[in-house]
This record gives structure tokens, sequence and C-alpha cells, in this order.
């Protein structure tokens, strides 16, 4: 892309034809340019008291194609970098700062999965699927690989599960399920098309739909039970570490969880699942 070296002027001419809810945008990203330009869209959004739809528009409304081509336009104007990597990593930062970063940043996440705990959906969720006949988990991307992580659990406890990565196969075998079974969908955003449809799919046949999402998402609002982890995390960095922590911790809850309602027969089944694993060490 070819940096545009007016935009903050591109942008205060454009303000006048744009709704007052985007001027208020506008005025904000003027009056802290350099602010902006780190700020995620949630936090933009909350500043400037609109909807993240809002801050789509706006973005649309000055030319760019979303919230990540407004930051990079914004990024380049002010001759700043944009932190595609890690939001608290800095170009110049050595090894042994990198590698605190990024530490502090995962206990700092847990530290908020744990403050904003939604204890009592964790206990739903978990007897929901302690009964399920079947257990399915669909991800896509950063999310599908922590659907594969929560399901190589669950199986340890001798319940039929499977997890899916494909949007193809989960919204093809969501269509497969009935009542009794169960669906585990994982979107950071909530906003995922592909898992959204195999949710509204899945909930049609009659499966219960647990989401581990962000709470007020359109996954939250399909789900028969929501787990809403409240990570703060920048939507542009292309490698997305606090959502994922979160995730996998949530999928251990409802492991541990679920093994407890279970009693003897899932410490019977981990036991025989543990030894398969003892044989084939040396």
């Amino acid at each position: 892309m070819i940096a545009d070296p007016s935009f903050l002027v591109r942008l205060q001419a454009a303000r006048e034809a744009m709704r007052p809810s985007e001027q208020k945008l506008a005025d904000l990203v003027l009056a802290a340019p350099d602010a902006a330009v780190e700020w995620t869209m949630d936090e933009i959004a909350a500043r400037a008291e609109v909807s993240a739809p809002t801050v789509v528009r706006f973005c649309n409304a000055v030319g760019c194609k979303g919230f990540r081509d407004f930051k990079l336009r914004l990024a380049r104007d002010r001759g700043q970098a944009v932190h595609f990597a890690h939001p608290d990593v800095d170009p110049d930062d050595t090894s042994d700062m990198v590698a605190r970063k990024i530490v502090d940043g995962a206990i700092a996440a847990l530290v908020e999965v744990r403050r904003s705990l939604p204890a009592e959906a964790v206990a739903v969720a978990a007897r929901v699927l302690a009964k399920a006949r079947r257990i399915e988990f669909y991800g896509s991307g950063n999310s599908g690989i922590v659907a594969q992580d929560i399901q190589h659990k669950f199986f340890r406890l001798g319940m039929p599960t499977v997890a899916y990565t494909d949007p193809h196969v989960f919204c093809m075998s969501a269509l497969t399920l009935r009542a009794g079974d169960a669906v585990v969908a994982i979107s950071n955003s909530g906003r995922t098309s592909d898992v959204l449809e195999a949710a509204r799919e899945a909930r049609a046949a009659g499966a219960d739909v647990i989401a581990i999402t962000r709470d007020g998402s359109p996954l939250a609002d399909l789900a028969s039970v929501t787990i809403a982890v409240a990570v703060s995390e920048d939507s542009e960095v292309y490698a997305p570490m606090a959502s994922r922590l979160a995730h996998l911790v949530i999928g251990d809850m409802l492991t541990v969880a679920v093994a407890l309602l279970e009693g003897d027969i899932a410490r019977l089944q981990l036991e025989r699942t543990k030894q398969a694993v003892r044989r084939r060490r040396p």
C-alpha cells in the first residue's frame, strides 16, 4: 500500500459528511492520533461510546477497507509501526525483554480470566457435557487449535468426542446432531461466519451449544450456554496469544469439572489411558 502522508487531513475533511456517531470517532482520533494507533477496535469504540459496527462504518467513510487498513494508514501517517506480532513488543527490544514481555502478558491474561470468570456458566456447561450422548468441538484457525486441544482432554474421559477445524466439515456435521448431543463452539470474536452457521444448525437439530467467546457477540447470543472470556487483545495482532491461553484454560476447567461429575467412572478411564501411555515409554 502506498503511504498516505495526508491521512489526517483527509479525515478532517471527511468529518462533516459523517453521521454524529462517526464524528465522535473522528474527533477522538484527531485529538490523539498517536494513541489511536495502539487502540483496539473495542477500545476505540468504548472511548467514543459507539458500537463496533460504527467503527467499521467510520473506517469505510475515510476510504479504508476496514479497521486494520485504517490503523495501517494512520500509523504510516504518524511514522509509527503497528505492533503486528505482539502488542507489548517493540522492534528494538532485546531477546530478554521480548521473553519477559510475553510471559508477563500471558500472566496478565490469565489473571484477567480469573477476575472475570463466569463460574456459574462453567458449572452449567459441565453438567450439559457430562450428560451429552456425543460432543463435537468446532473452531477455525487459531480457535481450531484450541478445539483440538480440548477434545484431546475430553476423549480420555471415555466420552464420544470429535474436533473439527474444517468449516465445510463442521457445518455438515452439525446437521447430523440431535437432542442429547452437544457442541462446544470456540471463537474469540464470536463473529466467524462458519462457526455461527454451524451453531445455528446444531441448535436447530436440538443439540446444546456451548460457546467459548466474548460476551455480547453473535455466537454468545446463539449459544445455549456462553462462557464469556474477557481478555483484552488487539484483533490486528497477527499471532494472537492472550485469547488462545484463556480458551485453553477454560477447556481445562471444563475437563476437570466434568471429570468430577463423572466420579469413579472418569477416574478409572483416566487411569486406563495413563497406563496406555506408560506402556509406550522406555
